[in-house]
C-alpha cells in the first residue's frame, strides 16, 4: 500500500471547541433578543428537552426506526455501487447505458424522488429507498473514477511479473481504490441522513425521527424540534464514525496482507 494513503487515512480536524462555544453563545443572544420560544428556543432549552426525550422509550425507537432503515439504505448503496462500478470498468456498453439515469437521480430534486416513489414504496421503507437513491452515485462514480486513475505502470509491472488476477485486486487496485471508497462514503453519508430524514417528513412513517420532527413543527415545539435536530446530528456523526472505523479496520488489515502478516 502506498505510504501516502495510510495518512489519508487519519482523523480529520476536529471543529475546535471554542468556535463551537461562541456558535452557542451566539445562538444563545439571539435568542434573548428574540424573547420568543416560538421563533427561536435558547441552548438551554433545547438541552433539557432533549434529556426530557431521551428518558422516554418512543425516544429511542424513533432513533433506531430511522437509524437502521438510513444504514440500510446506505449499505446496500454500497454493495450495488461497488457492484456496477467494477461492471461498468469491465464493459464500456454497461457504463455508458447508466450514465443517463445516474445523471437523471444527480439533477432531480429529492423531494420530486420521495413523492414519486410513495405511489409504489410503503412509507415505512421510503428512506430506506431514497438513502439508496441518493448515495448510489456518489459511491458509483468515485469508485470508477479511482478505477481510471489507476497507474498503468503498475499494471504493467504486474503482467510482467505475472501476478495472478487476486493478488492484481489485493496489492494494487483495492489500495488504489480505497482513498475514493472513503471520500465517497463520507459525502454520501450525510447526504442519506438528511435525505432519509426529509423523506420521513414527508411520508410520515409511523414511529420515525421525521414524523416526530414533523409533529414538533405541527404543534409549534420549537425546542422539540431543535432537539430532534441535534439527535439528527449525532445520528449522522455516529454512522460516519462506524463507517470509517470498518474502513480503517480494512486498511489495517490490507496493510498486514502488503507486508507478510499472517
Amino acid at each position: 500500500m502506498k505510504p501516502d494513503i495510510k495518512r489519508f487515512f487519519e482523523k480529520k480536524k476536529r471543529i475546535p471547541i471554542w468556535s463551537i462555544l461562541i456558535w452557542i453563545i451566539i445562538w444563545q443572544l439571539l435568542a434573548m433578543y428574540l424573547n420568543s420560544d416560538i421563533l427561536l428556543s435558547s441552548p438551554l432549552q433545547a438541552a433539557v428537552c432533549l434529556f426530557s426525550m431521551m428518558k422516554t422509550q418512543s425516544y429511542w425507537s424513533a432513533v433506531f426506526f430511522s437509524f437502521f432503515r438510513i444504514m440500510s439504505g446506505f449499505v446496500l448503496a454500497v454493495t450495488v455501487g461497488i457492484l456496477f462500478c467494477v461492471l461498468s470498468y469491465i464493459s464500456s456498453v454497461l457504463r455508458d447505458f447508466i450514465s443517463f439515469p445516474i445523471s437523471v437521480v444527480k439533477s432531480t430534486p429529492v423531494a420530486s424522488f420521495i413523492i414519486l416513489v410513495l405511489i409504489w414504496i410503503p412509507s415505512k421503507n421510503i428512506s430506506v429507498f431514497i438513502s439508496f437513491l441518493m448515495a448510489f452515485p456518489i459511491i458509483y462514480t468515485n469508485l470508477l473514477q479511482g478505477l481510471y486513475q489507476m497507474d498503468e505502470k503498475m499494471l504493467e509491472l504486474s503482467k510482467i511479473f505475472r501476478l495472478s488476477f487476486i493478488k492484481q485486486v489485493r496489492y494494487i487496485y483495492i489500495p488504489h481504490v480505497l482513498p475514493f471508497f472513503k471520500a465517497a462514503c463520507m459525502t454520501s453519508l450525510g447526504l442519506c441522513v438528511k435525505s432519509g430524514v426529509a423523506a420521513e417528513i414527508i411520508g410520515l412513517p409511523k414511529g420515525s425521527i421525521g414524523e416526530n420532527l414533523y409533529e414538533a413543527k405541527i404543534y409549534l415545539s420549537t425546542p422539540e424540534m431543535f432537539a430532534w435536530t441535534v439527535t439528527i446530528i449525532v445520528l449522522g456523526i455516529i454512522m460516519e464514525k462506524i463507517v470509517m472505523m470498518l474502513i480503517n479496520k480494512i486498511v489495517m488489515k490490507l496493510e498486514g496482507m502488503n507486508y507478510g502478516e499472517k
